[in-house]
């Protein structure tokens, strides 16, 4: 497909590592849902969404019905999302989302690695030009599908020609603009789609070559990012392997 394809490929291979970790990130993605919108996942669709990115990590039933249990909680934190933007070793822009309910510790976390690599943190947008910030939907493909025709009745939503086949899990993966989130799933499920994973990502506009050295020193930093458990996802403008 392309530069989308090929990062997204090599991201997906890399993310989120542990279980645990995992669990604990979607957890606190339910609670932010949930405040916003409620319980209820037939009336909440970024609930829904979130569910069915748990369900794809094999989030068991009962850690999400807990997790939104807790959301309910009068002592639930709040979270707040909170972008990080910086350089870290041989150049390599280095993006990290994250979700806190303490900002002090998270910059303080943040700012500690990018330290220990000779990295340079920066203001919170003054990276954003390096990456495209896409919204992702993966679904089941019908039998018959024309994706040509799919892609066109798409495009007040802003969709990228540019798609994902996987023909082991039959599933399709597109991109859109991120402010058509809630109207291209709920017109995806209006027309029958089964959605299987809905959520954004950040695709680098301009992937930086490396040794593997490089690579190394890099990979070694953003695995130090991935373990504080504010920190949701860590891109980078490093060319995938």
């Amino acid at each position: 497909m392309g530069r989308a394809f090929e990062y997204r490929k090599a991201a997906k291979l890399k993310r989120w590592g542990h279980m645990a970790k995992t669990f604990t990130k979607i957890g606190k993605q339910i609670a932010i849902a949930v405040k916003a919108g409620g319980p209820e996942p037939d009336m909440n669709p970024a609930l829904r969404a979130i569910i069915a990115n748990a369900k794809r990590e094999n989030m068991p039933k009962d850690n999400i019905e807990r997790a939104i249990k807790n959301a309910m909680g009068k002592d639930q934190s709040d979270y707040k999302e909170v972008t990080y933007e910086g350089y870290g070793p041989h150049g390599i822009a280095v993006f990290v989302e994250t979700l806190t309910d303490n900002t002090t510790r998270t910059v303080g976390d943040v700012r500690s690695v990018f330290n220990k690599f000779s990295g340079n943190l920066g203001t919170q947008g003054s990276l954003s030009f390096l990456f495209d910030h896409k919204a992702v939907f993966t679904f089941k493909k019908k039998d018959g599908l024309d994706m040509d025709e799919l892609i066109l009745d798409l495009i007040d939503y802003g969709i990228d020609e540019e798609f994902d086949e996987d023909e082991e899990t039959n599933e399709i993966t597109i991109y859109a603009e991120p402010t058509s989130f809630g109207e291209l799933q709920k017109h995806l499920e209006s027309e029958g789609f089964e959605v299987t994973g809905a959520e954004f990502t950040r695709i680098p506009n301009d992937l930086k070559e490396v040794t593997e050295e490089q690579r190394e020193t890099i990979d070694k930093m953003v695995e130090k990012l991935e373990e504080f458990d504010d920190v949701q996802t860590v891109y980078t403008n490093m060319k995938p392997e």
